[in-house]
């Protein structure tokens, strides 16, 4: 009886107007090869997050859609709605 634990990256989607990437990660757990359970986890990669420890699928897609003008759009929408400070 081997019990195994791995993790993939099973959905990747593009989301809103700033292009915001949502990356799905399920955690599986088999039991010689039959499927006892799965979970998931999520995360966001926004315009202006840092991408580097992402894997190659999630750095494509970032390089192909955080343009310039997504980040800088994204970084105006970010100003223009800053609450001002007293």
């Amino acid at each position: 009886m081997a019990i195994t634990k791995r993790t993939e990256q099973d959905k990747i989607e593009i989301v809103g107007e700033f292009k915001n990437i949502q990356v799905r990660t399920a955690t599986i757990i088999e039991e010689d090869g039959v499927e006892l359970s799965r979970s998931f986890h999520r995360h966001t990669i926004a315009p202006d997050s840092d991408s580097s420890g992402e894997s190659a699928d999630v750095k494509a897609m970032v390089a192909q859609f955080h343009t310039d003008t997504v980040k800088a759009a994204y970084t105006k929408h970010q100003e223009d709605n800053t609450p001002a400070s007293e």
